[in-house]
């Protein structure tokens, strides 16, 4: 027997913790598993035009382990395809949520749709009711990053990144947006500069990468967290303050602080590295504030 959430639960945000701290919750009141059903694509990846346009907030294995960090016993990850997405919200309640997963209380967001019908939370719980399946419905959260809360949802915040407030991203998610990849080579310019930059290549093409622009940035690597100053713009680099180790091949996470400024070109180095040391000494003040 289960308590179940089901949804695609992209950026496991304040939303969808809401969603996840009920399942909980509820599962050990009930002496029951908390499952997480999600799917290996995003629907809209399969159904829509824009597929080939849509970016990601997490990778698979984030999320997984992104879910199971608030205490869901299982995550189930389905296959999303064309046949898969003709099923109706009843038989996708009876036989995979129930019948499979054996589902006796399913937690549904405020926002949730189900099925090729696309139901709706107040048309779900009669549905589910039916069938002897028990329904709780959990409000939305807000984000208060402005002049009025705002209601989360992992649309707004890949709208936000792809602006670059990485910020209002951070708020709706909890915690600093971030890319994972491997450190490759590269001109060598920022070295002989005397910024030296770790380049990053993305594990996961279907990432979205935030908006071009210059940013403080806290980096795991080594096992170590740092801070530093990230380039997003043709590649994605980072030069991490007092950090000087060989760290080519290794794994690297930079997470998204502040947008400092937008990308310019210089004409000559030195105006470069003038404008890398004060990009380096906003960060440090920045830093600085925040302890």
């Amino acid at each position: 027997m289960a308590v179940v959430a089901t949804g695609f639960f992209d950026g496991v945000h304040l939303g969808h913790r809401q969603v996840i701290q009920t399942l909980v919750s509820s599962a050990r009141q009930r002496g029951e598993e908390a499952i997480v059903v999600t799917f290996a694509q995003h629907p809209r990846a399969v159904l829509q035009q824009d597929a080939r346009d849509l970016r990601l907030l997490n990778s698979p294995e984030e999320k997984t382990a992104l879910l199971r960090s608030l205490g869901v016993d299982r995550v189930e990850v389905l296959p999303f395809d064309r046949t898969f997405a003709k099923l109706p919200a009843r038989e996708y309640l009876r036989t995979v949520l129930q019948e499979r997963f054996g589902a006796t209380l399913l937690v549904l967001g405020y926002d949730n749709r189900l099925g090729s019908d696309r139901l709706t939370p107040d048309l779900i719980s009669p549905l589910a009711i039916s069938l002897g399946l028990e329904v709780q419905v959990v409000s939305p959260a807000s984000a208060e990053f402005s002049a009025e809360p705002v209601v989360v949802s992992s649309t707004k915040i890949r709208g936000m990144l792809e602006q670059g407030d990485v910020e209002a991203a951070q708020a709706m998610l909890g915690y600093p947006y971030s890319l994972r990849g491997v450190v490759v080579g590269g001109k060598q310019l920022g070295r002989k500069l005397g910024f030296p930059t770790a380049n990053l290549r993305l594990y996961d093409p279907l990432k979205l990468v935030p908006a071009r622009g210059v940013y403080l940035s806290e980096v795991e690597v080594l096992g170590r967290r740092c801070h530093g100053m990230t380039n997003v713009g043709d590649i994605i680099e980072t030069h991490i303050f007092d950090f000087d180790e060989d760290i080519y091949g290794l794994d690297l996470r930079v997470g998204f602080l502040k947008r400092i400024r937008d990308i310019r070109s210089f004409g000559h180095l030195d105006a470069l590295k003038a404008q890398l040391a004060e990009d380096e000494k906003t960060c440090l003040a920045l830093l600085a504030e925040a302890r």
